[in-house]
């Protein structure tokens, strides 16, 4: 199968294979090959090449990464992918003081489009960052890697879940203090911790351990809730630890004076310490954010105009024009 492609060169290396930039040799189609290690010897990566695999043949959605074509050679799994350009990872290393706002809201209503589609698939993405989100040259946002996503499971079940999940940054309170039982307010969270670094082009808690990342956050927001403080005192990863004392808190508002109050009210919706509190993707869509100056109802112009196959070029020249001089 491989033979069809030619190879262009890596585009990414991680823990479970190397993603390969390559040409389709009839058609000329550009695609992105994610080769796995050899997945038989290890468990774990044919674990989650597995649930990928399952989950993106399940999850069909314009600001999802489309799975072309999957196959098995010599015990390695091989996934074909549409090729992207870019991750939101690139944009913010070349904007190092963060993107325009309007960018910020094009790039979040997307990503909010994806969370949410997964989500009423029953489907947690848990490990929501820059790097799983790609953006094409024309502005269409499309989240990738499912590799740790799974279904949430049905409270029959007991919805226990034990994987380590979602990168340090990102990680919202309950699954820092060991929680086994979190849901989708965890992907909800990620894109709080999005949004802020998309604004201002820094990671808004960059902690260098769990302890330090709980550290930020409380700094931040106050202490954990009743039943967070529990478990941690409960998780023998903290063992003889003492949750971290914070004297002087440095709201969000204090530490970003120059976001806008309605982008900095939707992080604060997303960057709720309880998970039962924070708001969901499908409400985050209608926030004033997006709807205030009909941004909303334009931008779905733009999207529908994608859908329908019109020369991306056209589209993103006259349509994201309009949008910047509103």
């Amino acid at each position: 199968m491989m033979e069809r492609y030619e190879s262009l060169g890596p585009v990414g290396e991680g823990s479970y294979g190397t993603v390969l930039k390559c040409r389709h040799r009839d058609t000329g189609r550009l695609v992105a090959i994610k080769k796995f290690t050899d997945s038989d010897d290890d468990k774990m990566v044919k674990k989650i090449a597995h649930r990928e695999i399952k989950l993106l043949r399940q999850l069909r959605h314009d600001n999802l990464v489309n799975l072309l074509e999957v196959w098995k050679r010599r015990r390695r799994w091989y996934l074909v992918f549409e090729f992207v350009d870019r991750t939101l990872l690139d944009d913010l290393e070349q904007n190092p003081s963060g993107l325009e706002l309007n960018t910020c809201r094009q790039y979040l209503y997307q990503i909010l489009r994806a969370a949410a589609f997964c989500h009423q698939q029953n489907i947690i993405h848990r490990d929501i960052k820059p790097e799983n989100i790609l953006i094409s040259q024309e502005g269409v946002v499309k989240l990738c890697d499912f590799g740790f996503a799974r279904t949430v499971a049905l409270t029959t079940e007991g919805g226990v879940y034990t994987d380590y999940v979602a990168t340090r940054w990102y990680r919202a309170p309950e699954l820092l203090v060991g929680d086994i039982k979190y849901s989708k307010p965890v992907d909800v969270w990620a894109l709080g911790c999005v949004l802020l670094e998309m604004l201002t082009g820094q990671p808004l808690f960059p902690g260098d351990s769990d302890l330090d990342q709980i550290y930020q956050i409380i700094r931040c927001f106050g202490n954990l809730t009743a039943h967070h403080q529990e478990l941690f005192y409960r998780n023998p990863v903290f063992s003889g630890v003492r949750l971290p004392e914070c004297s002087g808190r440095v709201a969000l508002q204090q530490r970003f004076p120059t976001i806008t109050p309605t982008a900095l009210d939707l992080a604060q919706r997303c960057l709720e310490m309880d998970p039962e509190r924070r708001a969901q993707c499908s409400e985050l869509l209608e926030h004033p954010l997006f709807t205030q100056d009909s941004f909303h109802i334009r931008y779905q112009f733009v999207l529908d105009a994608f859908d329908a196959g019109t020369s991306s070029n056209v589209v993103n020249k006259s349509s994201t024009d309009n949008m910047n001089q509103k």
